[in-house]
Formats: structure tokens, C-alpha cells, sequence
């Protein structure tokens, strides 16, 4: 065997494919944790995006007795369908989680979803499902831990940034279960943790237009270590900053929810 190839890791029989980023969970403790979170209950609209080998699968259908599973990778679709177990239990959707209309599955009732989520999708994942919100009664993600603690972030800490903005508009974030490397098949090199984000009924920090917000965040995160008056020079004048309470000598980073709200508001209306 070549130093090449003694890196890859069949796993069930399934190689973990690095172009869908996948480690495979296999710690039971930490599984059952994680299950215990979401707290799956019969009856519920259940929809796992990303469902691998199982690992939360098969407790959670134990628990729920049915769930949606939507995956991309078409030898997993293929296992679950033919599944001894989990077949019966299982509508097996293949798709791009990132092209796919959620509203399609919360006809009858809100949907709970829940994954493990590969790095490189995990934050457009979570912009996209946030356009179907109020169709949504939870969601419990897996991610690198550093992501968990960026969606979680105070206003002036490092972490704090435009995911910490555009998910705290619309959800409460609760980090839940940490997930240490050895609990992975093969083991990652970072450190995971499972969060819960439950979108608000009512927003505290109404917006008129969430598109709005998520834009005019990346524009003033851009560069980090300039001021809020720099970042935004061109779209919002110094002055109207001023008028909204804001500082424009301030961080991008010291700016609250509330405060990126107030700013995407004026430029929604400038907009009309």
C-alpha cells in the first residue's frame, strides 16, 4: 500500500469521499447525547440533511418511529433505501440540501432538522434554511466547534461576526453537546460541537428584509480592523450612521444585532 492510499477509510464498507467531507460518527455515548438533545418524539416532521452511515439516524427513527433523510451521495442513498431496518421507517430524498425547497416538507406541520453538517456547506446550509424560518420549529446542526462559537458570539468578541448577526436575528442559539475528535471514524483534525437554533416566533430584532441584513454584513465584516464608517463608505454616509445611534469610528464587530437591523432597515428604505 502506497502513503497515498493508506489514508483513505473504508468504513461499513464505505469510503469516506474528502469531495463530501465525511467523518463518520461512532461514539455511542456521544451519539446518545446528541439524540437526547433533539429529542425526537413520534408523530414529529423530523428531516435529517446529511445522514451518512446512520450513526443519528437509526436512535432517532428508534425514537420518532418515521423521519425524511435528504442526501447527495448517491451509494448512501442506496444503502438507506435497501436498509433492513431503517427502510420502512425512512423517505429517502435525493438532493442538494442547498437547492432544496424545505416549505415542500412543512405542508402539515413545522419541520425539526438536524445533521452533521461537512464544513464547507455548513454556513450557506444555515442562510438557506433561514429563508424557510417560520416553517421550521428547530434545527440541531453538528459543526467544527469554531463555527458553533462564531453563530453564538457576543457583540465585541472575536468571534462575533456576520453569521453571529444574520443567525441571531432569526434564531436562538444554544451550543448543546460537545463533540471531541476521537468520536469520529477517521478522526477530524478540529475540535465539533452540536448547537440548537430555534427560530423566534417574534423576532427581538425585527428586520424588514433578511437579504438586506446578510448583504450589508458582509460589507461591513469585510475588513475587520477597519471602521464601520470605512466599511460601509459608499452605502451608508457617516452622518446617517451618527443619526441611527451608531459611532462610525466603531468596529465593525462592536456593532449589536439591533444596530445591523437599524442599518439594514434605512438602506431597505432608501430602496423604495
Amino acid at each position: 500500500m502506497s502513503k497515498h492510499q493508506n489514508h483513505s477509510q473504508t468504513h461499513l464498507g464505505h469510503r469516506a469521499r474528502k469531495r463530501f467531507g465525511q467523518n463518520f460518527l461512532n461514539d455511542e455515548g456521544i451519539i446518545e447525547e446528541i439524540v437526547d438533545a433533539i429529542n425526537p418524539e413520534p408523530g414529529e416532521n423530523l428531516i435529517e440533511i446529511g445522514p451518512g452511515l446512520a450513526a443519528l439516524t437509526e436512535p432517532v427513527a428508534d425514537r420518532s418511529g418515521h423521519l425524511k433523510v435528504v442526501e447527495i451521495d448517491r451509494d448512501l442513498v442506496e444503502r438507506l433505501r435497501t436498509h433492513p431496518f431503517l427502510n420502512q421507517k425512512l423517505d429517502v430524498i435525493e438532493a442538494d440540501a442547498l437547492k432544496t425547497d424545505f416549505r415542500q416538507f412543512t405542508d402539515e406541520k413545522p419541520a425539526r432538522v438536524f445533521g452533521n453538517l461537512p464544513y464547507n456547506i455548513s454556513t450557506p446550509l444555515i442562510f438557506h434554511l433561514l429563508s424557510f424560518a417560520d416553517s421550521i420549529e428547530d434545527m440541531h446542526f453538528m459543526l467544527q466547534k469554531e463555527v458553533v462559537d462564531r453563530l453564538a458570539a457576543e457583540p465585541g468578541s472575536k468571534n462575533y461576526g456576520r453569521i453571529s448577526v444574520g443567525v441571531q436575528q432569526a434564531c436562538e442559539v444554544t451550543p448543546v453537546v460537545y463533540v471531541p475528535p476521537s468520536a469520529f471514524t477517521p478522526p477530524p483534525k478540529v475540535e465539533s460541537a452540536v448547537v440548537r437554533l430555534t427560530p423566534y416566533k417574534t423576532s427581538p430584532y425585527p428586520v424588514k428584509d433578511r437579504k438586506q441584513l446578510h448583504s450589508l454584513c458582509l460589507t461591513a465584516f469585510n475588513q475587520r480592523r477597519k471602521t464601520i464608517r470605512n466599511n460601509l463608505k459608499g452605502l451608508i454616509p457617516a452622518e446617517q450612521l451618527e443619526s441611527l445611534g451608531i459611532d462610525p469610528s466603531a468596529r465593525p464587530e462592536a456593532l449589536s444585532v439591533q444596530d445591523y437591523c437599524k442599518l439594514s432597515d434605512w438602506l431597505t428604505e432608501q430602496a423604495e
